[in-house]
């Protein structure tokens, strides 16, 4: 079992997004061995370490560091800033770093970006262009308005594996509001064949204290409709998911949600195969 998505964060080395007073719970180091424990406890044998939102350089050699030292880590997902218009160098100087052989994909915190059709701007384009040319996939956190832009940049790239994190963030509290407006968003970037997408985020994106299954099951439901099971991926959103819920419950939950028609071969995409073949993680 693959988790595609999970974090490691020390607060004292640049996470300001922590400092938000419902945080607190998480306002603490997060380290390899805390999740060797999450692991172990639930049968999962290797991960996807992702940029935890400090979008500094100097975390990019401390993650690889980590996976170096770290065999469950199979793959790092590492920060870069699409605009820089020296992307290509950046990214070659990535490649040197001890532990470089884990590098898998490149994100960029477009989520906190204003513009909802940043991913349209001539640098965002630029950017791209650069990590499909140093054969990285592209994880996309992005917000629910910024899914479009997100769609035509897939079509933009056909050489880019893009990544689409937590669904695109979906607005479940919102209720059935929220489902209709993710819908429709999300089928034109789910028509990209080069995208695949990770049932994460899903309970903090919920209403934490009072979140179900129930709530979880039509977005499971309809992911699974649009992209198919082999272009889906399990990721847990450890340890930002804490806030709702903890990394078993949040397992379980994604069990309970798969349609009930769900297949041996398709729950095996979602919990390995789609993650082993888009990160390109050695067998």
């Amino acid at each position: 079992m693959i988790d595609a998505h999970h974090h490691l964060w020390d607060p004292d080395l640049g996470y300001s997004w922590l400092d938000a007073p419902e945080l607190t719970a998480i306002r603490r180091p997060f380290t390899a061995d805390d999740l060797r424990a999450e692991l172990g406890a639930h049968g999962v044998s290797r991960t996807v370490l992702v940029e935890g939102g400090c979008c500094r350089a100097g975390e990019v050699p401390r993650h690889l560091a980590i996976a170096a030292a770290t065999p469950e880590i199979a793959g790092v997902v590492a920060w870069a800033d699409l605009t820089d218009p020296h992307l290509a160098t950046t990214l070659a100087g990535y490649r040197t770093l001890p532990g470089a052989d884990k590098l898998v994909g490149i994100r960029d915190q477009v989520q906190g970006r204003a513009d909802a059709d940043f991913l349209d701007t001539a640098e965002a384009h630029a950017g791209l262009a650069a990590i499909a040319a140093s054969g990285l996939a592209f994880d996309l956190v992005v917000r629910v308005d910024q899914l479009p832009a997100a769609a035509r940049a897939a079509a933009a790239h056909p050489d880019l594996r893009f990544v689409l994190d937590h669904l695109g963030k979906p607005r479940i509290s919102a209720g059935a509001a929220g489902l209709a407006e993710w819908r429709t968003a999300i089928a034109p970037l789910a028509a990209c064949g080069n995208a695949t997408a990770k049932l994460s985020g899903l309970v903090t994106e919920a209403d934490w204290g009072r979140w179900s299954v129930a709530d979880l099951r039509p977005y499971v439901a309809a992911a699974i409709e649009a992209f198919g099971a082999d272009r889906l991926m399990f990721g847990s959103d450890w340890p930002v998911c804490t806030t709702a819920a903890s990394y078993g419950q949040v397992l379980t939950a994604l069990r309970a949600a798969l349609p009930t028609e769900t297949t041996d071969t398709e729950r095996e995409a979602i919990f390995g195969t789609t993650a082993r073949t888009t990160y390109r993680l050695e067998a």
